[in-house]
């Protein structure tokens, strides 16, 4: 076991994880890189690698369990990530999609996600597991960063494309690359460097929402974590200042373009017409929803603006699968609110805790197609690292600056 504690503290990461990590951050890029001319194909060729990586973390994780899936289900969160995914199963049999074959792959690629966490926490220590694909999907997020600033400007100055590369899309992949690296990096110029990266991608994104969520959130993270220095604190916000100034004009600029010349539809009155009318349609159906890849099969375009999603997570959830949803989906939030809450490290729970207002806030306006705000692959690993069922408690993030690391005789003491 003291093998394991030495691992633990350099922060070794294991391949096969942080390819799975890398890979959930830098397929945002791969049809507009490579498939534009033919999105489809590019469906196909990231079904194809969800499969080749699900086979890969098979292999990985075969022989005896370090944790098994019977350890794993005590934690509650992950319990109701599971309902989640066999509600939506279950709602293929009465969804409204064109097609009930390219609904149950969707299906699939997002169980997949799950299954590859509920692998990597059977092969190997969990925190070894969780700090290999954190840490994968910062280096992806970077990649999404260095896309962004290669990529052509759209018309309203947002880098991207609004099919292929959302704007939206790059700036939530930056915002959760920050917050991975505040759970899981160590302090040092490497991951600093990678953070400010992260931070100017997700404003020169102009992904408002996620901007908005991004900064109240990171405010309540300077309220809650105590490890911090107040000369640290203060040294944090002058930096922030100093980095929004120097994006002001095309803060400006946008704001120009927004008001008079961007879609009505994606303005806020042109969102709460998009509010208004997917509520109207969800109402035809309040117990169960339209069910699983129903949205746009269902809800038609607003002008020249195609909705690929409500814009709102409870709202979203609400027309996918009635009241039945809302009601899983609150349970879930609020039990693994409750799960953070009951952390004894005070650095993980202001960590956490800031994650859940960032996605609270953006849920308000955005969301995701099949996923929830909060991705179901990260709320399976958090809540099975922190899951009481397993031996050891949650390191920790603060103190020695890794998710990971331990002093060694905590983990001698769990053999």
């Amino acid at each position: 076991m003291a093998d394991t504690a030495a691992m633990l503290r350099n922060g070794n990461v294991s391949i096969a994880p942080a390819a799975v990590g890398f890979y959930l951050a830098a397929r945002l890029c791969t049809t507009f890189l490579a498939f534009q001319s033919d999105p489809r194909t590019g469906a196909y060729v990231n079904f194809a690698i969800h499969l080749l990586l699900l086979a890969i973390m098979a292999f990985h994780s075969l022989g005896p369990a370090r944790f098994t899936l019977r350890e794993m289900l005590p934690a509650r969160p992950f319990k109701l990530t599971l309902g989640f995914l066999m509600m939506g199963l279950c709602s293929l049999s009465w969804s409204s999609t064109a097609s009930e074959t390219v609904a149950f792959a969707y299906w699939c690629e997002l169980a997949s996600e799950v299954v590859m966490i509920v692998l990597a926490m059977r092969a190997e220590h969990p925190y070894s597991a969780a700090l290999s694909i954190m840490r994968g999907y910062i280096c992806g997020a970077l990649l999404i960063a260095a896309v962004e600033w290669l990529s052509p400007t759209m018309y309203d100055l947002r880098p991207g494309d609004d099919d292929f590369f959302s704007p939206n899309a790059i700036g939530f992949c930056c915002a959760l690359g920050v917050f991975l690296i505040q759970i899981a990096g160590r302090r040092t110029i490497a991951f600093r460097i990678a953070a400010i990266i992260l931070i100017i991608s997700l404003l020169r994104s102009l992904s408002k929402t996620t901007i908005i969520a991004f900064v109240l959130s990171q405010g309540a993270l300077l309220l809650l974590d105590q490890s911090r220095s107040r000369r640290a604190k203060i040294m944090t916000v002058g930096v922030a200042m100093v980095v929004a100034a120097s994006f002001w004009q095309l803060f400006e600029s946008y704001y120009e373009v927004y008001t008079h010349l961007g879609n009505q539809s994606e303005t806020l009155s042109g969102r709460i017409g998009i509010w208004a009318f997917v509520l109207t349609r969800a109402l035809e159906q309040p117990w169960f929803g339209h069910g699983f890849h129903s949205f746009r099969n269902v809800i038609p375009p607003f002008g020249s603006f195609e909705a690929w999603h409500a814009h709102n997570e409870l709202l979203q959830q609400f027309y996918a699968y009635g009241l039945l949803g809302v009601v899983l989906v609150g349970t879930l939030y609020a039990s693994l609110f409750r799960q953070v809450r009951g952390s004894s490290s005070r650095e993980t729970r202001a960590r956490l805790t800031a994650l859940l207002v960032f996605i609270l806030i953006r849920g308000l306006a955005d969301t995701e197609n099949f996923d929830l705000s909060l991705p179901l692959w990260l709320i399976s690993l958090i809540s099975i690292t922190l899951s009481g069922a397993l031996p050891l408690a949650l390191p920790s993030v603060g103190t020695v600056g890794s998710i990971g690391e331990m002093p060694e005789a905590t983990a001698e003491g769990s053999a």
